[in-house]
């Protein structure tokens, strides 16, 4: 063999090997990962909070309503909206005229009373001396010494009429029953008001508007979870960029009941030094009943999901494909079937969720669910570690996840 006859032995080799290269690369394999048809989360580790909603309207720690006992016009108003009062200071004034023409009246009166007084005990100490020398029958006495008691009693009367007619002047100048901010008023000068059927509420003073409250409304199915102390953020529509803080003071046993919803009013703290937060506004409450730092987490949506009819059978035929003439097993028997003594923490948080495998292909999964919110739930136990890819609903075109 000479030089070209091996130079060209060595040509054809090299063009073999590289059409068998290329042949290998470009030859389709049988086992290429399919794209998936669902949408899917990997499974993590991270934190999780559980809250309770609740919507409840903003009010001052201390309201006052400051009404009148008397009746009368408006003569003098010295408060409006918005005007921080101290406690004693003048709110309005009605006009006096009246009230004083009763005290001058009451005082009449006591001094009539007191003459007729003088007037009967000097009768009955006379008669008193004439009966002693028996000039004037006992008879006589009884009576001048009823007539000196009836004056006692009418004096008496007018003292506590003038008692109440320099309260009704006293009570005709309202005043604030504590330091705050008028809030509210409901009157204005020479208006009449009226007194005789029940108190007009004149003024709204709230205490002090540093220290606000939130009455809330929550769910019986979510009391159970609550306690004195909770920490709570909430926002109003005022404010949509910024968060507020607050704790939960109180929860009250009184239940509300409309259209037979049981709900529970639950009442929080909220620091308001600023006074951005205003009485009456809405707030969207959010109250931490719970909180993990590092437990192993889903998507909360991987627990609605189900396979359609047509997913389950073909997920039924992979199973009898991939292990042929194998017989499904036998269940082992239930010592007690009887669902209703069986705990309910037992039932309520297993769930059956789908993982994805090498191939894209979704198998069930039961886990046991901890914590939740709208977000995460918490992996208690089942056959999921992190990195994992769990299903949270079908994609309607075929895609990777």
């Amino acid at each position: 063999m000479n030089i070209f006859t091996r130079k060209g032995v060595v040509i054809a080799v090299a063009v073999l090997a590289a059409a068998a290269v290329a042949v290998a690369v470009f030859k389709p394999k049988n086992d290429t990962v399919p794209p998936s048809k669902y949408r899917s989360t990997v499974v993590d580790r991270g934190a999780i909070n559980q809250t309770v909603t609740a919507t409840g309207t903003i009010n001052p720690v201390a309201l006052i309503n400051v009404g009148s006992q008397v009746s009368g016009t408006v003569a003098e108003l010295n408060a409006d909206f918005n005007d921080r009062v101290k406690k004693g200071q003048v709110l309005l004034k009605l006009e006096p005229t009246i009230f004083n023409a009763q005290v001058r009246q009451a005082e009449a009166n006591i001094a009539s009373a007191r003459a007729s007084l003088r007037l009967a005990q000097s009768t009955f100490e006379r008669n008193e001396q004439l009966v002693a020398q028996n000039f004037l029958s006992s008879l006589a006495l009884d009576q001048s010494r009823r007539e000196m008691q009836v004056a006692q009693a009418n004096l008496t009367l007018a003292q506590a009429q003038h008692d109440r007619a320099r309260a009704d002047l006293n009570n005709s100048v309202i005043r604030s029953p504590i330091d705050g901010v008028v809030i509210k008023r409901t009157i204005d000068l020479g208006q009449t008001l009226a007194a005789s059927f029940n108190t007009p509420n004149l003024f709204q003073i709230a205490q002090d508007l540093t220290k606000m409250q939130i009455d809330t409304s929550v769910s019986e199915a979510d009391v159970g979870q609550l306690k004195d102390g909770l920490p709570a953020r909430f926002v109003v529509d005022a404010y949509p960029d910024r968060e507020f803080a607050a704790t939960m003071r109180q929860f009250r046993l009184a239940p509300n009941v409309v259209q037979n919803v049981v709900t529970y009013n639950v009442v929080l703290d909220v620091d308001n030094v600023d006074e951005l937060l205003k009485p009456g506004m809405t707030a969207q409450v959010r109250l931490v009943v719970a909180n993990r730092p590092d437990v192993l987490r889903i998507p909360t949506t991987a627990l609605r999901f189900r396979l359609s009819e047509e997913e389950q059978e073909a997920e039924r035929k992979r199973n009898k494909d991939a292990k042929p003439g194998t017989v499904a097993p036998t269940p082992a028997p239930v010592k007690d079937d009887d669902v209703a003594f069986r705990s309910a923490s037992d039932t309520t948080r297993m769930f059956k969720i789908y993982k994805l495998d090498a191939m894209n292909q979704p198998h069930p999964v039961d886990i046991r669910a901890g914590l939740s919110n709208f977000r995460y739930t918490e992996v208690v136990s089942g056959d999921l570690k992190p990195g994992d890819r769990v299903v949270t609903r079908s994609l309607a075109t075929p895609e990777n996840p």
